[in-house]
């Protein structure tokens, strides 16, 4: 197996060198407004520190943005009242970036001109260390197949459809690390240990809100969760762990709270616009249902689906059953919720990303005598 290991292994690290290769041909001027903004925030926390949460357009004294712009050959460049994804806020009568902070921050960590690809060169190379680990649980011909497989895979989601959007390398690094924590709260922590583990998931969740603010809706499964558990159970150690999961949460949102706060007068008050797909209510559309479905992200929600299904069949453990109930109420909201807004090539991506690394380590850290070859071989035959 130690063979096999290192053939999957190579695998991931050609997925890797080709991303990287592709990468390293990408341009920060593509014509995309999104990308900046992103490098603007950016830009601010460079010149002024944490003084960059006030994005008061006001500040672009050194014309950054109007150059941007002009370099994408924007017609407008030069009005600053025409500025793309900026918002003005009644309360403080500022003009600011509607984004969090978090995806200008990580890009402000590298030189000006040069931020788009080592930011998601350093982010592919954290996700082929997970896969890596992954690998390295992996007991079992038919568990190294499919750790390897889905290795190569979350590498390639990296590039395409990752790209489209500069806060999804941060936000799948987060949906990684979260997931391997929390098939470790539930799977292999010792029980001194779980309130520590779910305050650090939480504050990684709302950590992850600072790139997206639809990140948010990744803390839905567990916040159901913990309030089945309590309810359940009626116990105050399980309400506590579900308080102090949702305070760790607040915490880790801290930073776009503070944003929101100076610059659009109030921590709750949103710096986006009044975009009418945000605020229509939920309803069923068999366009955007049928197009997320036929997606790659339909693919990957039906993939963990399968995968949770696989671990009520065959597992009594209340450990990976924990996770797959978990994941399954995760699922559900984040699918609901778009699938009855709108669509878009990688609003879906978090959550199935979260998912699938929280199910795969979940299943490679069970004991062997658990079942968890039943699994992986039941996986490899579907």
């Amino acid at each position: 197996m130690r063979y096999l290991k290192a053939v999957f292994g190579l695998l991931c690290f050609l997925v890797l060198a080709s991303n990287v290769r592709s990468m390293s041909h990408w341009s920060e001027a593509r014509g995309v407004y999104d990308d900046i903004c992103y490098l603007r925030q950016a830009h601010l926390f460079q010149r002024f520190g944490l003084g960059g949460l006030n994005t008061d357009l006001a500040r672009d004294d050194d014309r950054y943005m109007a150059s941007k712009l002009r370099e994408i050959g924007f017609p407008e460049w030069s009005d600053p009242s025409r500025f793309p994804c900026h918002t003005t806020m009644a309360a403080t009568g500022k003009r600011v970036l509607q984004y969090p902070p978090g995806t200008g921050f990580v890009l402000a960590m590298f030189p000006q001109g040069s931020q788009l690809i080592p930011m998601y060169v350093l982010a592919t190379v954290v996700s082929f260390g997970f896969a890596l680990l992954g690998i390295h649980y992996a007991r079992s011909r038919s568990a190294i197949l499919i750790a390897g497989l889905f290795g190569c895979l979350a590498i390639y989601l990296m590039i395409n459809p990752t790209k489209a959007s500069y806060s999804m390398a941060p936000t799948m690094v987060v949906c990684a690390l979260v997931g391997l924590l929390t098939a470790r709260l539930f799977v292999k922590t010792p029980q001194r240990h779980p309130v520590l583990l779910t305050m650090l998931i939480g504050f990684l969740i709302g950590l992850a809100v600072n790139f997206r603010l639809a990140n948010l809706f990744l803390s839905a499964g567990y916040f159901l969760f913990f309030g089945f558990v309590f309810l359940r159970s009626r116990k105050l150690e399980a309400f506590l762990q579900g308080g102090l999961f949702g305070l760790a949460c607040l915490l880790g949102i801290a930073p776009t709270l503070i944003a929101n706060a100076i610059n659009a007068g109030s921590p709750f008050a949103t710096t986006y616009g009044a975009d009418p797909n945000d605020l229509k209510p939920p309803a069923i559309d068999a366009g955007v249902v049928w197009a997320y479905l036929t997606d790659l992200q339909g693919v990957l929600l039906i993939l963990a689906g399968a995968w949770v299904v696989l671990i009520f069949r065959l597992y009594r453990e209340s450990g990976i059953r924990s996770v797959a109930l978990l994941t399954v109420l995760n699922l559900a909201v984040n699918a609901a919720y778009f699938m009855t807004h709108f669509f878009n090539p990688y609003y879906t991506i978090p959550v199935s990303m979260l998912s699938l690394w929280s199910l795969l380590f979940a299943s490679l850290m069970q004991p062997a005598e658990s079942g968890d070859d039943r699994l992986m071989g039941q996986a490899t035959r579907a």
